[in-house]
């Protein structure tokens, strides 16, 4: 029997422990897949990076639920690994391979004036709060705000104003924690601007995500037609991919409608790049300075040297995410990845016996949640066809669930994880809702120890 760690039990963890698994039916030697996570819960970013009124994308953890419940396969929370936990050099003495699918944990900085005044803070730090992680805080939001600015035109950015402009009695029936939905219960943000420093036809939301905005009941969406003509595909779309041209028809619909007298707006804003964050004279947020951008003859942008100010007291930034170096395992800071070849990670140019990437850390934070299906099955492929190799390798005998145990970690196993489910329902129903996250660490181990 061949013992394979996977680290990390979102979307490219769960489709690395499935790719192998049902690969290895062709495959003399029998394996076993742990599966590991420094959280007590699984699914990764489909539990803590969804928002909560996507239900039919939060369902994507039934599947990964199936693949967790598969025989020869077992959960294990609670666990980190690297810093503060265990070193990975440890962590292969227990396994015959190890698989990191560890994602890109921190976002990226604007690197513009006035990043860090208050009120101007992270949108990754947003959604966990929303989404009931359990490191987050919570601290800095500032509802009270007129005005918010989402710097960014992906999914990511479109999630975060939607949810700033949506009705609270909408978000009552999500699984928010109770928390957040009280304090966006009594937010005074009445207008959101998301912006984007190059055209529509550029941008990276999905148009299902985009047309999604036109569908809140309390909010306008507002688009100048001026900003959207300044794209060379605006006029003539004909070059343009089939999802851009969708992202520009359901723009110039807005664009072209009469004015709406909704309470909340979003405004989409194209052709603006960040220069400053402007201070109100105590350490907050007054506006954001922006630069009007021109496209240029390579398809990207330049500056105009128009400046223009809009008022805001938020500003979330949404402008993509960097890998982190893991303790142990080698690491590329320009592409904030792992060094790898087909998944094989690589120290010094020479593959690592025992040691693999997949998702994010492997490739860079790209994609949708579907791109991390071939990625690990690209990793799992590599990862079998060394099995011979893998079998030589001389591994500690013991179980490493006790391994793990005698090293004074406390594991979440899969039942812990099912007590969490029953205590968020039970949770919900003493606050007349649906089930509603736990969104401490002191609350997800209590339920996950009650078992």
């Amino acid at each position: 029997m061949l013992r394979i760690a996977v680290v990390g039990s979102g979307p490219s963890g769960v489709y690395t422990a499935q790719s192998v698994l049902d690969q290895q039916d062709a495959q003399p030697v029998p394996v076993a897949v742990d599966v590991l996570d420094r959280l007590p819960c699984p699914y990764g970013l489909v539990r803590y990076g969804v928002a909560p009124d996507h239900e039919k994308i939060k369902s994507l953890q039934t599947n990964l639920r199936q693949v967790l419940e598969r025989p020869g396969v077992r959960f294990i929370g609670n666990v980190p690994v690297g810093e503060g936990g265990v070193p990975t050099r440890e962590l292969l003495s227990h396994y015959h391979a190890v698989v990191y699918c560890v994602g890109a944990a921190r976002d990226r900085r604007l690197g513009i004036p006035g990043e860090d005044l208050v009120g101007s803070c992270s949108a990754t730090d947003f959604v966990s709060w929303y989404s009931a992680h359990p490191d987050a805080t919570g601290d800095g939001f500032p509802l009270g705000a007129r005005s918010a600015v989402v710097i960014g035109v992906g999914n990511v950015a479109v999630d975060v104003a939607r949810i700033l402009a949506r009705g609270v009695d909408e978000l009552r029936a999500t699984d928010m924690p109770q928390g957040p939905l009280d304090a966006l219960a009594v937010s005074a943000v009445r207008d959101v601007y998301m912006v984007g420093r190059r055209g529509p036809s550029q941008a990276k939301f999905t148009t299902k995500e985009l047309r999604e905005l036109g569908t809140l009941p309390g909010a306008d969406v507002v688009v100048d037609e001026k900003e959207l003509a300044a794209d060379p595909g605006y006029a003539d779309p004909a070059g343009l991919s089939a999802s851009a041209k969708r992202n520009v028809a359901a723009l110039r619909g807005w664009a072209q409608a009469p004015a709406g007298q909704r309470d909340r707006r979003i405004h989409l804003r194209f052709f603006l790049r960040p220069v400053e964050i402007l201070d109100d004279g105590q350490g907050a947020v007054r506006a954001v300075r922006f630069e009007r951008t021109a496209p240029d003859a390579a398809g990207g942008v330049r500056g105009t040297g128009e400046l223009i100010d809009v008022e805001a007291q938020m500003v979330l930034r949404s402008v993509g995410y960097r890998g982190v170096p893991l303790p142990g395992l080698p690491f590329d800071a320009g592409s904030g990845t792992v060094p790898h070849e087909g998944g094989r990670v690589l120290r010094d140019g020479v593959a690592s016996p025992g040691e693999y990437v997949a998702g994010w850390i492997k490739r860079g934070p790209s994609g949708v949640i579907g791109t991390n299906r071939p990625c690990a099955k690209e990793t799992a492929g590599s990862l079998l066809a060394d099995l011979g190799d893998l079998a030589g390798r001389e591994v500690s005998g013991a179980d490493p669930l006790d391994a793990l145990r005698a090293a004074g970690l406390a594991p979440v196993e899969w039942p812990g994880w099912l007590g969490i489910e029953a205590a968020e329902l039970a949770l919900g129903r003493s606050l007349s809702r649906g089930t509603v996250k736990i969104a401490d660490w002191d609350g997800l181990l209590t339920a996950a120890r009650g078992v």
